[in-house]
Protein backbone atom coordinates (compact mmCIF):
# COMPACT_ATOMS: atom_id res chain seq x y z
CA UNK A 1 0.00 0.00 0.00
CA UNK A 2 3.17 2.47 0.54
CA UNK A 3 4.82 1.61 -2.40
CA UNK A 4 1.32 2.36 -4.29
CA UNK A 5 0.75 5.99 -2.44
CA UNK A 6 5.02 6.64 -2.96
CA UNK A 7 4.47 5.79 -6.41
CA UNK A 8 1.23 7.54 -7.17
CA UNK A 9 2.63 11.36 -5.50
CA UNK A 10 5.86 10.46 -7.48
CA UNK A 11 3.88 10.21 -10.59
CA UNK A 12 1.66 13.31 -9.31
CA UNK A 13 4.71 15.54 -8.66
CA UNK A 14 6.27 14.50 -12.16
CA UNK A 15 3.34 14.86 -14.39
CA UNK A 16 2.55 18.37 -12.42
CA UNK A 17 6.12 19.71 -13.25
CA UNK A 18 6.17 18.30 -17.20
CA UNK A 19 2.63 19.89 -17.79
CA UNK A 20 2.59 22.71 -15.40
CA UNK A 21 6.02 23.70 -15.47
CA UNK A 22 8.35 22.47 -18.57
CA UNK A 23 5.44 22.50 -20.95
CA UNK A 24 4.32 25.69 -20.81
CA UNK A 25 7.78 27.29 -20.60
CA UNK A 26 8.39 25.22 -23.83
CA UNK A 27 5.68 26.60 -25.64
CA UNK A 28 5.75 30.27 -24.64
CA UNK A 29 9.89 30.15 -25.54
CA UNK A 30 8.53 28.57 -28.97
CA UNK A 31 6.28 31.49 -29.31
CA UNK A 32 8.34 34.38 -28.16
CA UNK A 33 11.02 32.93 -31.06
CA UNK A 34 9.00 32.37 -34.05
CA UNK A 35 6.58 34.93 -33.59
CA UNK A 36 7.09 37.38 -31.00
CA UNK A 37 4.15 40.40 -31.88
CA UNK A 38 1.76 37.85 -32.12
CA UNK A 39 2.54 36.03 -28.59
CA UNK A 40 2.80 39.57 -26.85
CA UNK A 41 -0.76 40.41 -27.85
CA UNK A 42 -0.26 41.89 -31.18
CA UNK A 43 0.33 45.52 -29.15
CA UNK A 44 -0.13 48.54 -31.30
CA UNK A 45 1.96 51.65 -29.52
CA UNK A 46 1.92 55.21 -30.20
CA UNK A 47 4.16 57.68 -29.28
CA UNK A 48 5.69 54.48 -26.45
CA UNK A 49 2.56 53.76 -24.99
CA UNK A 50 0.15 51.21 -26.00
CA UNK A 51 -2.52 52.45 -27.01
CA UNK A 52 -4.58 48.66 -27.73
CA UNK A 53 -4.37 45.27 -30.08
CA UNK A 54 -4.55 44.78 -33.38
CA UNK A 55 -6.93 41.91 -32.05
CA UNK A 56 -9.10 43.34 -29.84
CA UNK A 57 -11.49 46.23 -30.93
CA UNK A 58 -12.22 49.76 -29.42
CA UNK A 59 -15.26 51.65 -29.10
CA UNK A 60 -15.15 54.83 -31.37
CA UNK A 61 -18.22 57.16 -31.02
CA UNK A 62 -16.32 60.59 -32.51
CA UNK A 63 -17.79 61.50 -36.05
CA UNK A 64 -13.80 62.19 -36.97
CA UNK A 65 -13.35 58.09 -36.71
CA UNK A 66 -14.54 55.01 -38.30
CA UNK A 67 -16.87 53.33 -36.20
CA UNK A 68 -16.22 49.53 -35.52
CA UNK A 69 -18.83 46.68 -34.97
CA UNK A 70 -21.10 47.04 -32.03
CA UNK A 71 -19.76 44.93 -28.62
CA UNK A 72 -22.00 42.92 -26.40
CA UNK A 73 -18.80 42.52 -24.58
CA UNK A 74 -18.22 46.34 -24.23
CA UNK A 75 -14.85 45.60 -25.74
CA UNK A 76 -13.81 43.68 -22.16
CA UNK A 77 -11.94 41.14 -22.91
CA UNK A 78 -12.39 39.74 -19.53
CA UNK A 79 -15.85 39.06 -20.35
CA UNK A 80 -15.55 38.38 -24.51
CA UNK A 81 -19.11 37.27 -25.54
CA UNK A 82 -22.27 37.64 -28.57
CA UNK A 83 -24.95 38.95 -27.70
CA UNK A 84 -26.98 35.36 -28.43
CA UNK A 85 -30.03 37.18 -29.83
CA UNK A 86 -31.33 35.30 -32.30
CA UNK A 87 -32.77 36.52 -35.76
CA UNK A 88 -36.30 37.42 -34.40
CA UNK A 89 -35.19 38.86 -31.32
CA UNK A 90 -36.85 42.10 -30.67
CA UNK A 91 -33.98 43.10 -28.60
CA UNK A 92 -31.62 42.85 -31.63
CA UNK A 93 -34.08 44.82 -33.73
CA UNK A 94 -33.80 47.42 -31.08
CA UNK A 95 -30.20 47.16 -31.25
CA UNK A 96 -29.55 47.25 -35.39
CA UNK A 97 -32.22 49.87 -35.31
CA UNK A 98 -30.47 51.98 -32.63
CA UNK A 99 -27.16 51.89 -34.54
CA UNK A 100 -28.70 52.69 -37.78
CA UNK A 101 -30.17 55.70 -36.56
CA UNK A 102 -26.92 57.00 -34.81
CA UNK A 103 -24.90 56.17 -38.27
CA UNK A 104 -27.79 57.75 -40.16
CA UNK A 105 -28.03 60.93 -37.53
CA UNK A 106 -23.83 61.30 -37.96
CA UNK A 107 -24.33 61.38 -41.58
CA UNK A 108 -27.66 62.35 -42.69
CA UNK A 109 -26.88 62.82 -46.19
CA UNK A 110 -25.89 59.11 -46.75
CA UNK A 111 -28.11 57.31 -48.56
CA UNK A 112 -26.54 53.73 -49.23
CA UNK A 113 -27.48 51.03 -47.73
CA UNK A 114 -25.92 50.58 -44.13
CA UNK A 115 -23.58 47.32 -44.19
CA UNK A 116 -24.79 44.70 -41.60
CA UNK A 117 -21.93 44.64 -39.59
CA UNK A 118 -21.90 48.13 -38.51
CA UNK A 119 -24.99 47.59 -37.38
CA UNK A 120 -24.84 43.85 -35.46
CA UNK A 121 -22.25 42.43 -32.98
CA UNK A 122 -19.37 39.96 -33.61
CA UNK A 123 -19.74 36.48 -32.23
CA UNK A 124 -17.02 37.49 -29.18
CA UNK A 125 -17.96 41.08 -28.94
CA UNK A 126 -14.26 42.25 -29.82
CA UNK A 127 -14.25 42.43 -33.32
CA UNK A 128 -11.47 44.62 -34.32
CA UNK A 129 -12.45 45.37 -37.98
CA UNK A 130 -14.78 46.04 -40.31
CA UNK A 131 -15.43 45.28 -44.05
CA UNK A 132 -14.47 47.22 -46.72
CA UNK A 133 -18.06 48.06 -47.43
CA UNK A 134 -18.58 49.13 -43.76
CA UNK A 135 -15.29 51.37 -44.60
CA UNK A 136 -16.14 52.75 -47.57
CA UNK A 137 -19.91 53.83 -45.89
CA UNK A 138 -17.88 55.96 -43.25
CA UNK A 139 -15.46 57.57 -45.87
CA UNK A 140 -17.89 60.74 -46.16
CA UNK A 141 -18.44 61.20 -43.05
CA UNK A 142 -14.94 61.11 -41.73
CA UNK A 143 -13.59 63.08 -44.14
CA UNK A 144 -16.12 65.98 -43.67
CA UNK A 145 -15.30 65.71 -39.96
CA UNK A 146 -11.43 66.06 -40.71
CA UNK A 147 -11.88 68.40 -43.15
CA UNK A 148 -10.06 66.25 -45.83
CA UNK A 149 -11.60 65.53 -49.47
CA UNK A 150 -12.91 61.78 -50.16
CA UNK A 151 -10.15 60.77 -52.61
CA UNK A 152 -7.51 61.02 -50.28
CA UNK A 153 -9.59 58.88 -47.33
CA UNK A 154 -10.35 56.43 -50.00
CA UNK A 155 -6.79 56.03 -50.47
CA UNK A 156 -6.15 55.57 -47.54
CA UNK A 157 -8.50 53.32 -46.31
CA UNK A 158 -7.59 51.32 -49.28
CA UNK A 159 -4.23 51.39 -47.96
CA UNK A 160 -5.19 49.96 -44.54
CA UNK A 161 -7.49 47.04 -46.46
CA UNK A 162 -6.43 43.66 -45.75
CA UNK A 163 -7.28 41.37 -48.30
CA UNK A 164 -8.65 37.38 -47.94
CA UNK A 165 -6.28 35.11 -45.71
CA UNK A 166 -4.29 33.21 -48.15
CA UNK A 167 -5.73 34.63 -50.85
CA UNK A 168 -9.18 32.70 -50.65
CA UNK A 169 -10.25 32.34 -47.18
CA UNK A 170 -12.50 35.39 -45.45
CA UNK A 171 -13.66 39.07 -47.01
CA UNK A 172 -11.16 41.82 -47.16
CA UNK A 173 -11.76 44.03 -43.91
CA UNK A 174 -9.91 46.91 -42.19
CA UNK A 175 -8.65 47.08 -39.07
CA UNK A 176 -10.20 50.25 -37.40
CA UNK A 177 -8.01 50.92 -34.20
CA UNK A 178 -4.68 51.04 -37.06
CA UNK A 179 -6.84 52.96 -39.65
CA UNK A 180 -7.76 55.64 -36.72
CA UNK A 181 -4.41 56.04 -35.49
CA UNK A 182 -3.52 56.29 -39.20
CA UNK A 183 -5.47 59.64 -39.77
CA UNK A 184 -4.22 60.77 -36.19
CA UNK A 185 -0.99 60.52 -37.38
CA UNK A 186 -1.96 62.92 -40.74
CA UNK A 187 -1.98 66.35 -38.56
Amino acid sequence: MLAQLRAAIVSLLALTLMTGVVYPLLITGIAQAAMHDKANGSMIEKDGKVVGSKLIGQSFDDPKYFWGRISAASYNAASSTGSNFGPTSSALALEVKGRADALRAADPDNAAPIPIDLVTSSASGLDPDISAAAAEYQVRRVARARGIEEAPMRTIVAEYTQGRDLGFLGEPRVNVLSLNLALDALR
